[in-house]
């Protein structure tokens, strides 16, 4: 019984920053590991970062590393994806997601997802 809200997608030029947000709700562990996917438009979803419930642990894909940095509010509930230097091929539909073993990057270990939020990056 978990609820995702995602914001702060948008439409933004090559070498860009953005900002993702995701809001939780619901029954959420304390033990939950929360992170980012995305599905570019006719591709499968694909693991994009997590972090652990502390905040202290993340991971990344190798396509995130170095431009993109997740980030944890306890207090809110929030988890956010800072990415910077964007590149038209991060275009896609970025998803939160709840409730996953810590080190997977599979999609069909989530339990709970966003509805997403559609970040389009231009040339």
């Amino acid at each position: 019984q978990v609820q995702l809200v995602e914001s702060g997608g948008g439409l933004v030029q090559a070498g860009d920053s953005l900002r993702v947000s995701c809001a939780a709700s619901g029954r959420t562990f304390s033990g939950d590991t929360m992170g980012w996917f995305r599905q570019p438009l006719g591709k499968g979803r694909e693991f994009v970062a997590a972090i652990s419930w502390t905040g202290f642990s993340t991971y990344y894909a190798d396509s995130a590393k170095g431009r993109f940095t997740i980030s944890r509010d306890i207090a809110k509930n929030t988890v956010t994806l800072q990415m910077n230097s964007l590149k038209p091929e991060d275009t896609a539909m970025y998803y939160c997601a709840g409730q996953f073993t810590y080190g997977s990057r599979s999609p069909s270990s989530v339990r709970y997802w966003g509805k997403g939020t559609l970040v389009t990056v231009s040339s």
